[in-house]
């Protein structure tokens, strides 16, 4: 396992609690390198959406364990907040959630001459996603093939 994952998953052990007691969802957990900083980043959820009020909150429970825990060898920036509405789908649980819902996916190559479909999310495994297009028929794609995949939003 990477120091990456470890520290992700180290995170997800501790915050998990947290953000059960407020009645909240943990929705990832990453720890990503931009520029020159490090971020450990939190993305919660409720329904009817997490306020700034939620995530301080979360925040000042998170910033005393991982001030205990000691953990992670690099300085970095945490930050809690919203997944936003243009979420990934990441998980079996985002998969779940939007099972018969709008999504839209991005391939990394041409497929049928294009690379980008939106259909209805119709089935998922381990390494598949099927949705029905617009003429009702239906397209699978290896996971490996997509590039994203998140829920559609027409605004």
């Amino acid at each position: 396992m990477s120091k990456r994952e470890i520290y992700e998953q180290k995170t997800e052990e501790y915050l998990t609690p947290i953000v059960e007691e407020y009645g909240f969802e943990l929705v990832d957990v990453e720890y990503v390198k931009e520029g020159s900083n490090w971020y450990l980043r939190a993305y919660i959820d409720k329904p009817g959406g997490i306020s700034v009020d939620d995530c301080e909150k979360v925040s000042r429970r998170l910033s005393d364990i991982l001030d205990e825990k000691d953990y992670i060898e690099d300085s970095y920036i945490m930050e809690i907040s919203s997944p936003g509405l243009g979420r990934p789908l990441k998980k079996e649980k985002d998969y779940k959630r939007n099972l018969n819902k709008e999504v839209e996916i991005r391939t990394y190559r041409m497929i049928d001459k294009r690379k980008e479909f939106t259909g209805i999310l119709k089935a998922y495994d381990a390494d598949t996603v099927t949705i029905e297009l617009d003429d009702e028929t239906l397209k699978t794609f290896e996971k490996g093939e997509i590039a994203l995949i998140r829920q559609a939003f027409d605004f």
